[in-house]
C-alpha cells in the first residue's frame, strides 16, 4: 500500500509537476535520508545536511528515471549514496585506515550494544563511539554496516541501493562487523 501511495505522489510529480507531491515524499523521507547520510559523513551534521539537500534536488531533477523496479526509499537511498560518493570522490577524502585485529570473530552482542538507530545514541559518549568506530571501516563497509545495523536493510536491498554484488555485500558486513566489534571490545563495550 504504502509502494502504491509512493508510485501516485512520483506520478504526480513527473506528468503534472505537482510540487506538493514532491514535498509529501520529501516529508516522508527527509528523515531516513539525513540519518543515513550522518553515519556516512561520521556525525558531520551540517555536511550531512548539505548532502541530504543535495540529494533530494538530485531526485527532483532525475524522478523521471525512477522505474518503480523497487521502492521509491530504495531509490532515493542510491541517490543519496551516490550524492554522498560524488562528495567524497571530488573532495578527495580518503578513509581512516583499519588497523585493528584480523581474523576475531564477530561478537555481535558487542555491537548490538553499541548500534546507533533513531530512538537511541542519547549519549553524546556512545554517539562519538560510534562515529570512531565506523570511521575505521572502508567506505563500503561503512555504507553497508550503516544500512543494515541501523537502517535495517536486508542484503537484497543493499545490494540495490549501493549497486554491489550480494555476495560481496555479505563480504563488507562480515570485515565491518569484525572491525567494530573488536573496536568496541577494546573500549569497554563487553558485557
Amino acid at each position: 500500500m504504502e509502494r502504491l501511495s509512493d508510485i501516485a505522489l512520483v506520478t504526480q510529480v513527473t506528468v503534472f509537476g505537482n510540487r506538493r507531491a514532491f514535498d509529501q515524499l520529501v516529508r516522508k523521507y527527509q528523515s531516513p535520508v539525513r540519518r543515513f547520510l550522518l553515519n556516512l559523513t561520521l556525525g558531520n551534521e551540517v555536511l550531512s545536511d548539505d548532502l541530504a539537500q543535495d540529494t533530494f534536488l538530485k531526485a527532483y531533477t532525475h524522478i523521471g528515471q525512477f522505474r518503480a523496479l523497487s521502492s521509491f526509499q530504495t531509490w532515493l537511498f542510491r541517490v543519496a549514496y551516490r550524492v554522498f560518493y560524488d562528495y567524497h570522490r571530488s573532495a578527495s577524502h580518503s578513509p581512516a585506515t583499519a588497523l585493528l585485529e584480523p581474523g576475531k570473530s564477530t561478537d555481535r552482542s558487542v555491537i548490538d550494544q553499541a548500534t546507533c538507530n533513531e530512538n537511541s545514541c542519547n549519549s553524546p559518549q556512545l554517539r562519538m563511539d560510534i562515529y570512531q568506530a565506523l570511521s575505521l571501516l572502508k567506505d563500503d563497509e561503512r555504507t553497508c554496516i550503516t544500512l543494515q545495523l541501523i537502517d535495517g536493510e536486508s542484503i537484497d536491498h543493499i545490494a540495490e541501493i549501493t549497486g554491489i554484488a550480494p555476495n560481496t555485500v555479505k563480504s563488507h558486513l562480515k570485515r565491518g562487523k569484525d572491525k567494530l566489534a573488536n573496536f568496541l571490545r577494546r573500549n569497554g563495550y563487553e558485557r
